[in-house]
């Protein structure tokens, strides 16, 4: 097991619910982690995504030409995402769509900027940047 990251805490169960609603084809060889094994573990060939991307932070595979347009423009592999923060990417790519505006990393740099916290990539508001969301409807616990 890989030091300083928590050791895997879903089951498999759930893990096989999110890979059925999530629709992943078969060709992509999803697969459940050994035990014992933590995200910087995957074996050669493959990638870890946390399940936190797609329960919070609304990512879908395949994934959009503008996330993957900011994964090479700041140079860092989606496994080194905050899992949480990655929400401000999709946020921002739907606000642009839905005004009908092409989401661009120059735009998004315009609110963002890159930040590093505890072995994860984030993005922070730009203390410039005017806030895009002032009242965040609150979170529903289930």
């Amino acid at each position: 097991m890989s030091a300083g990251l928590p050791p895997l805490k879903w089951s498999r169960e759930t893990f096989d619910n999110m890979v059925r609603n999530s629709k992943f084809p078969d060709s992509w060889g999803v697969r459940y982690p050994d035990e014992g094994q933590t995200a910087a573990d995957a074996p050669t060939g493959y990638i870890s995504l946390f399940w936190d991307y797609f329960a919070e932070g609304n990512f879908r595979l395949p994934a959009t030409r503008f996330f993957i347009e900011i994964l090479a423009y700041y140079k860092f592999h989606i496994s080194q995402m905050h899992p949480i923060r990655m929400v401000r990417i999709r946020h921002f790519e739907f606000l642009c769509q839905s005004m009908h505006i092409e989401p661009t990393v120059n735009r998004f740099r315009v609110l963002y900027q890159m930040h590093y916290s505890r072995g994860f990539y984030s993005f922070a508001q730009r203390a410039s940047a005017k806030k895009i969301l002032l009242n965040p409807p609150p979170k529903v616990l289930s």
